[in-house]
């Protein structure tokens, strides 16, 4: 414990240091900058409910990137599964004639089948076709992000026009309620937590859990116990799909309330730095998605109020990132 509180302090310090540099090589002012990003993220109850908008999806990838990170799998596809769970609830959304909350139901279990199976599909290519789960998961963002768009253009384009804005806006009966003046989803809370809770419960007290850690250290040994790595793999990756496919559910129904081409808005790679800036620790997954989440809407200010370049609320998000980076490769050496 004392270990991880002085690597946080130490990340904190490294973090502040180095965006005060890009500011101020930028020309920003810098305590002007941090206080217009805290501003940005905590002035209301509105922006606050746009921080937890994003820590939803965000939280869910990493608590399905946990699974796949115990059996020592690189799930770079999880852009891919977030997009896959989007597509499989829009399908059916569009399905009329359905009572609302039954279509919602539907919709969810949905996302998580198709997040999930394409997910199953680079476990596959990686244990029967041997292409190593990066490739196939990049490979496999790609086509996803081809297919969404061959959709938006093609068969779920908006009347009369083909339009990068997405398809049309779901019926408001098919859009997750969410408390007066707030900009998340209570359902997608409540799912978010949920996922958490049954995340640490698999991983920390089921047998699930600690085959998934034999296989992670060493899948050889693993087979002396009867524990098949590739069985493993599978199950791993279908459930961190699954993950992936609720929060592209999530993002359907409760935040653009449509299809758009970037409807995972890169929360799966976050999600990947993240987790390992955890230390595959999930008590640390929500505090670090919230910082990830905050810096993610508070830094929009600063274009907007400081009138700076758009691109620097992501170099900003980037140095955090090679950081908290740093700080992992020194726990590492440790």
């Amino acid at each position: 414990m004392k270990k991880l509180i002085i690597d946080i302090l130490l990340g904190s310090l490294l973090v502040f240091s180095f965006t005060s540099l890009v500011l101020l090589i930028a020309g920003a002012p810098v305590l002007d900058a941090f206080k217009h990003i805290w501003l940005g993220a905590f002035a209301s109850s509105i922006k606050i409910s746009q921080v937890l908008s994003v820590w939803v999806p965000l939280t869910l990838c990493s608590c399905g990137l946990l699974f796949t990170f115990r059996a020592n799998l690189w799930n770079i596809g999880i852009e891919g599964q977030v997009t896959m769970g989007a597509i499989g609830a829009m399908a059916v959304l569009r399905i009329p004639g359905i009572d609302p909350t039954l279509t919602l139901c539907l919709a969810f279990l949905t996302s998580m089948l198709c997040g999930g199976a394409w997910g199953l599909f680079a476990g596959l290519l990686k244990t029967r076709g041997g292409v190593h789960e990066i490739f196939g998961g990049l490979g496999l963002n790609f086509v996803s992000q081809g297919f969404i768009l061959w959709l938006i253009f093609g068969p779920w384009k908006r009347p009369g026009i083909a339009s990068m804005s997405g398809t049309e806006l779901l019926n408001r009966k098919l859009w997750l309620a969410s408390l007066p003046g707030w900009r998340v989803a209570t359902a997608g809370i409540i799912i978010t937590i949920t996922i958490l809770i049954l995340t640490w419960l698999f991983l920390q007290k089921s047998r699930l859990g600690l085959k998934l850690k034999a296989i992670g250290q060493n899948p050889k040994a693993a087979l002396l116990y009867a524990i098949s790595p590739e069985r493993y793999y599978l199950q791993s990756i279908f459930i961190a799909g699954s993950c992936a496919g609720i929060a592209g559910f999530i993002q359907t129904t409760g935040v653009y309330h449509r299809l758009i081409p970037s409807i995972s808005s890169g929360y799966g790679y976050l999600a990947l730095l993240l987790v390992m800036l955890s230390g595959y620790k999930i008590v640390l997954i929500p505090i670090l998605a919230f910082f990830f989440a905050s810096l993610n809407v508070g830094a929009i200010q600063l274009p907007i109020v400081l009138q700076l370049d758009s691109a620097l609320a992501g170099v900003i998000q980037g140095c955090c990132v090679l950081c908290a980076l740093f700080i992992l490769g020194i726990r590492h050496d440790r």
